[in-house]
C-alpha cells in the first residue's frame, strides 16, 4: 500500500517556460531622479503644499493689478474699517487696503526667503566642498571661521548692518546672508568627508582631473538630494527672520511693506482692530507651514531606504 505522504512524478504537472513572456520587463526602469519624483507625486500633502506655494507666488506676482485698490492708496476718512464686500481683508490706520498689501508685502517676503535660501546655498555648498575634499590643515582653518561665525548673533549683525547701511531690504537682506549658509557649509561638508573616499573619486584624482572639477562634476552632484532639502527648510527660515526684525523694527521700512512689517503694525491696533494683525499673521503661519510640509515630503523622496 502506497504512503500518502510519499511523493511521486504523476503528482506533478510539467508546465514549461514562455520565453516570450520572461522577455517581459515586469517593472519600468526608473532613475534615482524620476523615481523621487514619482514619491513626491504620491504624497498627498506634499502636492496640496507645493500647490499653495505657486498659487501664493502668482497672487504676489499679478494680485495688485488684478485688485482694483491700490496697495498705497490711503483714505484716512475711512480708516481702521472691518472686512466689508469692498474691502475683502478691510482697512489699515491710514486706510489702505489690507487685501491688496497682503500681496504686496508676500513679494518682499518671499523674494527675501527665495534669494536669501539661494545665496545661502551656493555659498555654504562651495564652502563645504572645498573644505570637505581638501581636509587636513585646510579643512580645520575652514571649520575654526565658520564655527566663529556660528557663534556671532545674528542680531547683532542686524544691527551693526543696519547701523553701517541703514535700515532696508537690502541691508536686511546682507543681515541675514552672511551666517546663514553655515548650516549647509558643514552638511555639505559631512558628505563629502563621506564621498570623496568612494572608487570613483579616486580613479579622478589618478586620471589628473583637476580639483574643482572633481568637486563640482563628482561631489556636489551626489549631495544635491541633501542640498535640495535643506535649501527647503531654509525658505521659512528667512521668511521668520524678516517677519521677526520687522516686527521690531529693524526689517522693512514704508513705503515698502512685508508681512512681518504689517504685523508689527496691526500689533498696535490688535486690541480694538484685531483683523490687522490676523491676516498677516495668517498669511505667514499657512506659508511657512506649507514650505516646511514640502520639505518633509522631498526628504522623503528623497530617502533612498525608501526606494521601491
Amino acid at each position: 500500500m502506497q504512503n500518502k505522504n510519499e511523493l511521486n512524478i504523476e503528482m506533478f504537472e510539467r508546465l514549461g517556460v514562455d520565453e516570450q513572456q520572461s522577455e517581459n520587463i515586469v517593472r519600468p526602469s526608473m532613475s534615482y531622479w524620476q523615481d523621487a519624483i514619482r514619491r513626491l507625486k504620491q504624497n498627498k500633502v506634499a502636492m496640496i503644499s507645493l500647490f499653495f506655494l505657486i498659487f501664493m507666488v502668482i497672487m504676489c506676482i499679478v494680485g495688485p493689478y488684478i485688485y482694483p485698490h491700490p496697495y498705497d492708496f490711503q483714505n484716512i476718512e475711512i480708516t481702521n474699517q472691518p472686512p466689508t464686500k469692498e474691502h475683502i481683508f478691510g482697512l489699515d490706520d491710514l486706510g489702505r487696503d489690507i487685501f491688496a498689501r497682503i500681496w504686496m508685502g508676500g513679494r518682499v517676503s518671499l523674494a527675501i526667503g527665495v534669494v536669501g535660501a539661494v545665496i545661502s546655498l551656493v555659498v555654504g555648498t562651495i564652502y563645504g566642498g572645498i573644505s570637505g575634499y581638501c581636509g587636513g590643515r585646510v579643512d580645520d582653518i575652514m571649520m575654526r571661521i565658520l564655527e566663529i561665525l556660528v557663534g556671532i548673533p545674528y542680531m547683532i549683525v542686524v544691527i551693526i548692518v543696519s547701523v553701517y547701511l541703514g535700515q532696508g531690504l537690502h541691508s536686511l537682506m546682507i543681515a541675514l546672508c552672511l551666517t546663514s549658509w553655515t548650516g549647509l557649509a558643514r552638511l555639505v561638508r559631512g558628505q563629502v568627508l563621506e564621498l570623496k573616499q568612494s572608487e570613483y573619486i579616486m580613479a579622478a584624482q589618478a586620471l589628473g582631473t583637476p580639483t574643482m572639477k572633481i568637486i563640482t562634476k563628482h561631489l556636489i552632484p551626489n549631495t544635491l538630494s541633501v542640498i535640495i532639502i535643506n535649501t527647503t527648510f531654509s525658505i521659512p527660515g528667512f521668511i521668520f527672520s524678516e517677519a521677526f526684525l520687522s516686527f521690531l523694527g529693524l526689517g522693512i521700512k514704508p513705503p515698502l511693506t512685508s508681512w512681518g512689517a504689517m504685523a508689527a503694525l496691526g500689533q498696535q491696533q490688535m486690541t480694538y482692530y484685531p483683523h490687522e494683525l490676523i491676516f498677516p499673521a495668517i498669511a505667514i503661519s499657512i506659508t511657512i507651514l506649507a514650505f516646511n510640509l514640502l520639505g518633509d515630503g522631498l526628504r522623503d523622496a528623497f530617502d533612498p531606504k525608501l526606494r521601491q
